[in-house]
């Protein structure tokens, strides 16, 4: 599904790359190429810092210092000194290392953004960073030390330092950590020498927050499939009522995710022998199942939202200065500013919450014997054995702890460089936050599947539906029933590590579909 059969580069320009694209850079290692139009407007926007700096023209970060310093006068012989130092002085993260598949984000990301020709930095920097990345050369980079305004610049710095051959990074699929300009030349690659405009170029940009964004995203895409999948059996395992989903209701409200939930629950039921009627069992059920598709449909359009965002943050210019040859103009601004991502990657953290939320419910009524009708803790011989009762405590340990997490990153601030800065967005810190939630959704959705599979072993799993039951038998491929106490750490893992296969949510992608 991601991937395609050829491997072609991907051209880059700086205007139409997709998040799945920049998913499969990250992950799967699609080479990429500067596409020549993209070659030519840097060129143009180069030629532009050259003359202003021949004719004596004072401009932010090429002839002047860098934040609270912008008002100090850089001699002409230590201009090239310059881009050098604010690599150096910037690259001041802290904590463990962003995953090798963040950075491959980040290096897309930056050289996509550099590719629109607004920056003013030569075509063999960017291509050395393409040639890092098509090469796997990953830098080694602090996940703390942005607070989301004049970018990222802390990680942005990291990245950059192994072009120049400092700093640190790995090569290939070698976990070892070396300084930069033995990981160059372990690539077959030379340090590039920075010229003025390009050190500031470099990292002045969302890219770290924006990375965090592609990946947040993907993982939730898949993880709403899974939502969906999951309430499926959870409805047959408490002998839920489909009316609730009924076309009708979506009508009469017709916010797009709802529909699309209804339609993934209803394809997914059709044929069960175990859901009922209004007044079979009850005349209505309780809001962790009537609610599935308002809530999951809910959280669907906050993706849809946060998607567009994103799609558009990766094909910006988001440094300072822009450079604008057409116009014959530099304009200092605020495009680095991460508000935007801010938002809606707090967003992302509200949303992913929800649907683990809404799933730890629906898991608890499974193991309550009260609510489900079913032994407790879906074990046959209680007492002797505890069943799946701890599972429910990890749910509700994750989606409890997904609370903090949620609390938004974007209504906090704190000035720096001198109060020069003196609002910043924690955009970065809101897509970590993000990251966490989605972690801890993967096994708060593991969690119901494994409860769910149980239930319907005790219920006869061939009075499921077929496409639930196909579900049901996915997870009994991974992990066997509970007949005898075992630890389920490891079946957690292993579906929770499963559901982000992408041939596999590709299968249950085609299930949902009506």
């Amino acid at each position: 599904m991601w991937l395609p059969t050829d491997m072609e580069p991907l051209m880059i320009s700086g205007n139409d790359l997709s998040i799945e694209q920049a998913y499969r850079v990250a992950h799967y290692h699609h080479p990429i190429k500067l596409s020549q139009e993209a070659a030519n407007k840097m060129a143009a926007s180069r030629n532009m810092v050259v003359r202003y700096l021949t004719e004596g023209h004072s401009v932010y970060g090429v002839t002047t210092g860098f934040g609270r310093f912008s008002d100090v006068l850089i001699p002409q012989d230590k201009r090239q000194e310059l881009q050098i130092n604010l690599l150096r002085s910037h690259a001041a993260g802290v904590g463990e290392p962003f995953s090798p598949e963040i950075v491959r984000g980040m290096m897309l990301l930056r050289a996509n953004a550099l590719a629109k020709g607004y920056s003013g930095i030569r075509t063999q920097v960017i291509t050395l960073l393409i040639e890092m990345l098509n090469r796997n050369v990953v830098p080694v980079i602090p996940q703390q030390g942005s607070v989301g305004a004049s970018g990222d610049l802390a990680p942005l710095a990291h990245l950059a330092l192994v072009l120049i051959g400092e700093g640190w990074a790995t090569v290939g699929h070698s976990q070892e950590v070396l300084p930069g300009d033995q990981a160059l030349r372990r690539a077959g690659l030379e340090p590039v020498v920075l010229e003025a405009k390009e050190g500031l170029a470099l990292i002045n940009g969302t890219q770290a927050m924006s990375s965090l964004g592609v990946d947040a995203i993907m993982q939730a895409q898949f993880l709403a499939l899974w939502a969906d999948a999951a309430a499926s059996l959870s409805m047959e395992a408490l002998r839920a009522i489909p009316m609730a989903f009924h076309p009708l209701v979506a009508q009469m409200r017709p916010h797009p995710g709802q529909g699309i939930v209804q339609r993934h629950l209803l394809t997914m039921l059709e044929g069960s022998r175990l859901v009922t009627n209004p007044g079979e069992l009850r005349m209505q059920d309780a809001y962790s199942l009537r609610a599935t598709p308002q809530v999951h449909g809910a959280c669907l359009d906050a993706l849809e939202h946060i998607r567009q965002v994103v799609r558009r943050e990766i094909n910006s210019a988001t440094d300072n200065p822009l450079l604008f040859p057409e116009v014959d103009m530099v304009i200092s601004a605020g495009n680095f500013h991460g508000e935007p991502l801010a938002l809606a990657l707090d967003y992302l953290a509200i949303a992913s919450a929800e649907w683990a939320s809404i799933s730890e419910r629906r898991i608890e009524r499974m193991v309550n014997p009260a609510l489900s009708g079913l032994p407790p803790f879906l074990t046959r011989e209680g007492g002797i054995y505890s069943g799946l009762m701890l599972a429910q405590y990890t749910a509700a340990s994750l989606v409890s702890e997904n609370k903090v997490w949620a609390h938004p990153s974007s209504v906090d601030s704190i000035p720096t460089s001198a109060n020069q800065e003196d609002h910043v967005s924690m955009g970065t810190t809101a897509g970590r936050k993000a990251h966490t939630i989605i972690h801890n959704l993967r096994y708060v959705l593991s969690i119901e599947l494994m409860s769910a599979a149980q239930a319907c072993d005790l219920l006869g799993p061939e009075k499921m539906a077929a496409k639930t039951h196909q579900v049901y038998a996915w997870v009994r491929e991974l992990v066997p029933p509970l007949e005898v106490d075992r630890p389920l750490a490891p079946d957690i893992a292993l579906i929770a590590e499963s559901l982000l296969d992408p041939d596999t949510v590709s299968w249950l992608e085609h299930l949902l579909m009506a």
